[in-house]
């Protein structure tokens, strides 16, 4: 058995709303780590992104220009990072939007001492499965370091 701070893949739990989006052809994964921090802990924690997943994300901000895709989100009252906060309730916490290329929500949950980190995302075209085939290498690292983050953060205050 992995020590309880290593991130794991796993499936999301059954008890998230994130579920109601998913359909057969979506795109969906989920990481966990053991920690007890809040939704909005984690989820704050998982959006301090370091200076090389910063870095990523002004590489993709610099290509994805000339296509007109959103870069800061929408507007909204409450915003984890760029992403709007659609749903927070005492156990978990879901943030995202609909782009012209595809909808994503990101979904942190907690449950017995763990945080779920997942990713659902609807392609619209050939061109959000082309970006999404494109940035996932990216996004299992960044995934996998948050939950990381979220770890080493709670251990640091435990």
């Amino acid at each position: 058995m992995p020590p309880r701070s290593t991130v794991t893949a796993t499936k999301l739990p059954g008890e998230s709303r994130l579920h109601h989006r998913i359909g057969p052809t979506d795109f969906i994964d989920c990481y966990a780590v053991a920690s007890g921090a809040t939704p909005r802990e984690a989820a704050e924690t998982i959006v301090a992104f370091p200076d090389w997943a910063r870095g990523l994300l002004l590489i993709r901000r610099i290509v994805t220009a000339p296509f007109g895709l959103s870069n800061d989100g929408p507007a909204a009252a409450d915003k984890l990072g760029p992403f709007p906060v659609e749903i927070e309730t005492d156990c978990e916490i879901i943030a995202g939007f609909n782009d012209k290329h595809l909808d994503f929500r990101v979904s942190v949950f907690t449950r017995d001492g763990r945080v779920f980190l997942a990713t659902w995302v609807h392609p619209h075209n050939i061109g959000g499965r082309l970006y999404l085939t494109a940035i996932l290498p990216f996004h299992i690292l960044i995934a996998r370091n948050a939950l990381a983050r979220v770890a080493a953060r709670g251990a640091a205050q435990g």
